[in-house]
């Protein structure tokens, strides 16, 4: 092997791929980075068995070759160099991959390419094309809602669904649910249904950037892997086996109070909450208050209130806050874990958020409405929330002076 790249290229490769090195692992092997000649590029590999990233750099190649050193080491090595072009060179027969960068020269030793596990290769299967944008949106929606602990395997995933021109995403871990439809950039030819790993559309979702080609998924569920294309990066997961909770029967379908609330004041009050939620019980108690019996209401049963935001903490004090809001319905009271509070209210987008009640102990539900324009300031046929975003929270059990 006998090559030279910018150490920029270089370095920036490498991280790419290094979120799939394993850190803790009994195969060894697969702490290392698989680098390969391909044609005028620079292949770099890894894999920790469940998440496979490979991504390709512009080279001068002068000899072809492969071999596998230590991710860690040689990814700190390029990152302390300058930016200027480094040579990679590998005699052969040789186990030694030698760098040379201005006056720095470095010997890494490496395994045999033959050790290293076979990356996933998936050349067809059933494809779907999604815009990037819009699948960042999707994914930052959903990803935050997927169990982390591994008790029940399925809901450390997110459900994709295809048909159609559309798609699915939910993803719940027995106190949340989160729920994004969105739409394919061309239908797909039969219908989808597989479970990914969480961690690994977190990967996708860092790894997308600014990127403005289209996302392209190839799915084959039989051999339980899906490959997501990128401009010059292809990620290969295996994915979850199991049954997927029927989240449509989550989604409460009435509600006895609805307020519609400016997302920005209400993620503000609830930021201020939370510093008390913090060090209490980290709960962040909701009162939603409709405006005196004489203030006029719309044909709706729509009148002007406010939500009160509070949050206590048995030792070091309480804090409350007031938001205006625009209710349809009764007063209504409830309590959320503050962490889930804030994490939803934070992936919405700018606008206006929709709060679902029925009693303190029944699940609150977050709708985003989009827009400049106001809810009160609509027509009676614009009133209505966002239908590609829907959020499901558990309440918290509280003492209601």
């Amino acid at each position: 092997m006998k090559l030279s790249c910018l150490q920029e290229n270089l370095s920036r490769g490498l991280a790419t791929v290094g979120r799939a090195v394993a850190t803790r692992t009994t195969l060894p092997i697969t702490q290392n980075v698989l680098l390969s000649t391909d044609r005028s590029m620079l292949k770099l590999s890894a894999t920790n068995l469940e998440i496979a990233i490979t991504t390709w750099i512009g080279a001068m190649v002068e000899e072809e070759g492969s071999i596998t050193v230590p991710a860690r080491l040689l990814t700190e090595f390029v990152a302390s160099l300058p930016s200027e072009r480094i040579d990679v060179s590998m005699a052969p027969g040789s186990k030694s991959l030698s760098l040379t960068c201005s006056r720095s020269e470095a010997h890494v030793n490496g395994t045999d390419v033959d050790e290293f596990p076979p990356i996933p290769t998936v050349e067809s299967g059933l494809a779907a094309k999604i815009d990037p944008q819009a699948f960042k949106t999707a994914i930052s929606q959903v990803v935050f809602a997927a169990a982390t602990e591994e008790s029940r395997p399925v809901l450390t995933g997110v459900k994709l669904e295809l048909e159609g021109g559309k798609f699915t995403m939910a993803a719940a871990d027995g106190f949340r649910l989160a729920v994004h439809n969105g739409e394919l950039l061309e239908p797909v030819g039969e219908p989808i249904n597989i479970i990914l790993p969480a961690r690994t559309l977190s990967e996708v979702n860092r790894l997308l950037g600014e990127q403005d080609t289209p996302v392209e998924m190839t799915m084959i569920p039989s051999k339980g892997q899906v490959l997501f294309r990128l401009n010059s990066i292809e990620i290969v997961s295996q994915l979850i086996q199991g049954t997927f909770p029927n989240y449509s029967q989550l989604i409460p379908q009435s509600y006895q109070t609805r307020s519609v609330t400016d997302l920005q004041e209400l993620l503000r009050a609830a930021r201020t909450a939370s510093i008390f939620a913090r060090d209490g019980s980290g709960i962040i108690r909701l009162q939603i208050m409709p405006g005196s019996d004489d203030q006029s209401e719309s044909d709706e049963g729509q009148r002007s209130g406010k939500v009160v935001i509070s949050a206590r903490a048995e030792e070091m004090g309480d804090n409350q806050g007031e938001v205006d809001t625009f209710i349809e319905g009764d007063e209504s009271k409830i309590a959320f874990n503050s962490k889930y509070l804030l994490e939803v209210l934070s992936v919405l987008e700018r606008g206006e958020v929709v709060l679902e009640t029925t009693t303190p102990s029944s699940p609150g539900v977050f709708r985003p409405i989009r827009g400049e324009k106001k809810w009160r300031e609509r027509g009676v046929e614009e009133r209505k929330p966002d239908e590609t975003y829907v959020h499901v929270v558990m309440p918290m059990f509280v003492q209601w002076s």
